[in-house]
């Protein structure tokens, strides 16, 4: 999943960025409201996590218009918004619920309640009712980062696991290499190097070994998709 972060703090945007991508999600960041705007125009973000007080503007305006789509957003789903703010007063609150944010946390916060909320809000986003990803005898689980095929765990790198996730929230359709190279990776990947193949390649290996039934399969010109498999037997993992 891919995440914006709008805020004009170094240090918090440094600390945020390493923290996101360690539980694997692909991160950009943006100081400004117009710096905001020109990414939102050009990347389909999941989740913005947007501070109030930027040095151009505001995080209300920019939800407003987000919401009231008056200015220009990449194709798809417009993303969640996610403020993080100083501003704790209940009327400040108020205010970032009523323009269209999803969620509101003040500063300072904890990581770890943060990383819940994101994944709460992503699950919000793809119809998921819980942070455990199922489908057929693949289990993802979002909140400790652990993935299984049956009772075997999968040793996923970051981007496998982010790959593995966003297949998983959209197990009915086929998913493009170009659209998993907008929600898995960040702005810094080069769009004309094969990473999201090679990925897809480590990640397939990895999903099917010695007998069992191919996971992952590639339509070629279209895309990738999970196989609908049949789950294992109920009591078998533990």
């Amino acid at each position: 999943m891919r995440l914006l972060i709008v805020e004009d703090e170094a240090g918090l945007v440094s600390a945020l960025e390493v923290a996101l991508r360690r539980e694997g999600y692909a991160v950009d960041h943006a100081h400004t409201v117009a710096e905001a705007q020109a990414k939102l125009a050009l990347t389909p973000y999941d989740l913005v996590l947007l501070d109030v007080t930027l040095p151009d503007g505001t995080g209300y305006d920019l939800t407003r218009a987000v919401r009231a789509g008056t200015i220009p957003l990449a194709e798809g789903e417009p993303p969640r918004i996610l403020m993080l703010t100083a501003r704790g007063r209940l009327t400040d609150r108020v205010t970032g619920l009523d323009v269209g944010a999803d969620d509101y946390l003040v500063k300072p916060f904890a990581v770890i309640e943060l990383s819940a909320r994101i994944r709460a809000l992503l699950r919000r986003e793809t119809r998921d009712v819980a942070a455990v990803l199922t489908h057929g005898p693949i289990r993802l689980d979002t909140a400790r980062q652990l993935a299984w095929r049956g009772e075997r765990e999968l040793s996923l790198t970051r981007k496998e696991f982010g790959v593995l996730r966003y297949l998983m929230s959209r197990p009915a359709y086929v998913v493009p290499a170009e659209e998993l190279l907008e929600h898995v990776w960040d702005e810094n990947a080069d769009p004309f190097t094969q990473t999201v193949r090679v990925t897809v390649g480590t990640l397939r290996r990895k999903l099917t070994v010695d007998d069992e039934e191919p996971a992952l399969e590639t339509l070629v010109g279209r895309g990738y998709r999970l196989r609908d498999l049949p789950a294992p037997v109920e009591g078998a993992l533990a």
